[in-house]
């Protein structure tokens, strides 16, 4: 499999200074680490399949604090390489060390891009999801991996992913439009101060400041961890990834149609929610003995720090149970931060096979 070549140049300092530093504080890895539903299925994944990993090769694409890797050496392999762009590497070290696997795990701190490895692997294990699955855009790293060092029929862990999107209700919607209007309040009461005081008309950026504060409160994309009951029809599947075979290309957008009928009780629609699952399955030429599956849908105890994004539309849908939400999501990756991503929710009530109201498109920002 020749390597996808096909994207963007990125400025290495800055992506550095950008995304990678926040990694090589031990609170951020803390964080991941105190997440239960994230490390029970990767552990299950590992030592539920360890007759897989055992006397193989592993590479661990953004070893972070280790811990994959360590486990990987407790199920058996013979070696892991754990490549790890930040100082974390260093902590990496310490974690082999402290578990007796030093002998195991050799930590390489480099990006993977820029890696050298002596030999191909039979497995690539890597944490790489981000919010709403795509943001950070860690999956890159892996498919250059995967496709520079994964020997024919290797083994990806995770091995498949999934992104739904689904309806809403939040109070989160008012709560945004009013903290909207009062900033824009706010500002009106700067131009006319300004005006009076200083004799100088600053109502010229009235349009750049509304649209400055449109995209914070209206149109930035939130974390939150809903409840189920919040849902207001059956999740949507909007993108399906098989890690063995998926190129930077296919990554870089998500284009899907949805169809949606709203639960019975429904009277309004708040915006939607997005989050994803991925799948440990092995590989065709070694199937998993036990898939597991690590999801990240509202939940009542079964939360993960991923959460959801949510996309609020202002106003928000009148509708009521019964009726379709048909329409489109669009997600690009933005011009100006690649792991960043652009979203266009497009959407129309139907009812009856009708549609009760023109198409209406909402710009969001995943940030």
């Amino acid at each position: 499999m020749e390597p996808d070549t096909k994207r963007a140049p990125v400025d290495k300092g800055a992506d550095f200074a950008n995304y990678f530093c926040t990694y090589g504080f031990l609170y951020h890895q803390k964080e991941m680490l105190s997440d239960r539903v994230r490390m029970e299925a990767y552990h299950s994944a590992i030592f539920r399949n360890a007759r897989h990993f055992r006397g193989k090769v592993v590479l661990d694409v953004g070893t972070g604090s280790g811990i994959l890797a360590v486990w990987a050496a407790q199920a058996g392999a013979k070696k892991v390489y754990a490549v790890e762009t930040t100082d974390m590497a260093n902590q990496a070290r310490k974690v082999a060390e402290g578990n007796n696997v030093a002998c195991t795990v050799e930590v390489i701190q480099a990006s993977i891009e820029d890696v050298t490895l002596p030999e191909k692997v039979d497995i690539i294990i890597s944490e790489w999801m981000g919010y709403f699955l795509l943001r950070e855009s860690m999956f890159d790293s892996v498919i250059i991996a995967r496709d520079r060092w994964l020997k024919p029929g290797g083994a990806m862990y995770p091995s498949h992913a999934r992104m739904f999107l689904a309806p809403m209700r939040s109070a989160l919607a008012d709560q945004k439009m009013q903290e909207f209007q009062h900033s824009m309040a706010d500002w009106d009461r700067f131009v006319l101060d300004t005006r009076e005081q200083f004799g100088v008309d600053m109502s010229c950026l009235a349009k750049s400041y509304e649209e400055e504060q449109k995209k914070y409160y209206l149109q930035t994309s939130l974390w939150n961890s809903l409840y189920p009951n919040q849902l207001l029809g059956a999740a949507a599947v909007i993108k399906e990834i098989d890690c063995l075979t998926a190129t930077v290309n296919d990554i870089s957008t998500v284009d899907a149609d949805f169809s949606i009928p709203l639960y019975e009780g429904v009277n309004r629609v708040s915006g939607y929610s997005g989050w994803f699952d991925v799948h440990f399955r092995g590989s065709p030429a070694a199937p998993a003995d036990s898939e597991v599956q690590l999801d990240t849908a509202p939940s009542l105890d079964e939360t993960t720090h991923w959460g959801q994004q949510v996309f609020l539309m202002h106003p928000p849908l009148r509708a009521r149970g019964g009726d379709v939400l048909a329409g489109k999501i669009q997600m690009t990756r933005s011009k100006d931060n690649h792991r960043l991503m652009d979203v266009k929710l497009t959407n129309a009530v139907e009812r009856g096979g009708r549609p009760l109201s023109h198409p209406v498109t909402a710009l969001f920002y995943i940030e």
